[in-house]
């Protein structure tokens, strides 16, 4: 079946609230020499979107302006010298951006099989969590069965697949979370110890389980505030990985803990990390990680799916701090 010249697409009339995002009609993007290019049928709503949403988080340059780092779908077409995807595979995958729309191009060294067992609706919010979970976890402060870690947000789409991952793989799993109900979800999913950072000082409870030893890693989102206590919270040749500023860029910290302790402190942005990076993170997900869904060892956690129209719902659900999960839209019929 030939291309339509056009798609729906959600466009960003200015920075703003979620209710800059509304629908519009535009041409199909069409793959550059490597790219695929997919029929979108789900897509995965994260925190950056509703950053580039906000004016705090800029696509790259040569990235396509429209929202969205996640989707799963057929492939419609290929770019020049692409062998490893054929028309009509169903694949999930990371993106550029352009993700809010019927039709989106990306690398094909981005593009993942559909996890056996899944869905495509469910393989839609696995791409962008678990690549970067992976990244910062795995690779970049190598998480290792026997030891321990921190997971701030472990309510959100990254903090849900940390606490699996982390577990699979062997280590013992402390998670923070901002309600009872949300402690309680995060132990159903597999975490050992869950606190309530609103009532309970995570340091101390941290301190106290491990003897006052700490733990090897901490995965963190939030900064601000968090950098200093989470430093408190690392046992020697600890190392912290920091994904994300929601309290703020800047922080206070003693660096006598880095140096006692002999810390690692690390972080990454996905978006801006290079493109041969990307590729050889979904060969490793796809030998390393992949393979857990079909053993039933990871699930992914949909809270709520709207249709594309819908997107500044999404966001403003995202924002509200109630979501347990992902939100998916909507986006094939």
């Amino acid at each position: 079946m030939p291309l339509p010249n056009t798609m729906r697409y959600i466009a960003l009339r200015e920075p703003g609230p979620p209710d800059v995002l509304v629908e519009a009609i535009g041409p199909v993007p069409q793959p550059k020499p490597g790219e695929v290019l997919i029929e979108v049928a789900y897509a995965g709503v994260n925190r950056p979107d509703c950053l580039q949403r906000s004016g705090a988080y800029p696509p790259p340059t040569d990235a396509s302006p429209v929202v969205g780092l996640e989707v799963a779908g057929r492939i419609n077409a290929l770019g020049d010298g692409v062998t490893m995807w054929k028309v009509g595979d169903e694949v999930c995958a990371l993106t550029p951006g352009g993700g809010y729309a019927e039709y989106c191009t990306t690398p094909a060294g981005f593009c993942l099989p559909v996890p056996s067992g899944l869905t495509l609706r469910e393989a839609a919010g696995t791409p962008e969590n678990y690549f970067t979970v992976w990244y910062n976890v795995f690779d970049r402060v190598k998480l290792a069965a026997g030891e321990s870690i921190l997971i701030h947000g472990g309510t959100s789409g990254i903090g849900l697949t940390a606490i699996q991952l982390a577990k699979a793989f062997g280590a013992t799993v402390f998670t923070t979370a901002g309600s009872a109900e949300k402690v309680a979800f995060c132990t159903s999913m597999g975490a050992d110890h869950a606190f309530d950072y609103k009532v309970q000082d995570f340091v101390a409870e941290v301190l106290r389980i491990t003897g006052k030893r700490g733990v090897n890693v901490v995965l963190d989102m939030v900064g601000g505030d968090y950098v200093e206590r989470n430093l408190k919270c690392l046992a020697l040749e600890g190392r912290l990985s920091q994904i994300g500023l929601l309290n703020g860029p800047r922080a206070d910290i003693g660096m006598h803990h880095i140096m006692v302790k002999r810390l690692t402190v690390t972080g990454s942005t996905l978006r801006a990390s290079p493109t041969a990076r990307k590729v050889e993170l979904a060969n490793s997900l796809r030998a390393k990680v992949w393979p857990l869904f079909g053993e039933r060892r990871l699930q992914v956690v949909i809270q709520d799916t709207l249709p594309l129209a819908r997107a500044a719902d999404a966001h403003a659900l995202m924002e509200s701090g109630k979501l347990i999960g992902k939100v998916i839209l909507k986006v094939g019929n």
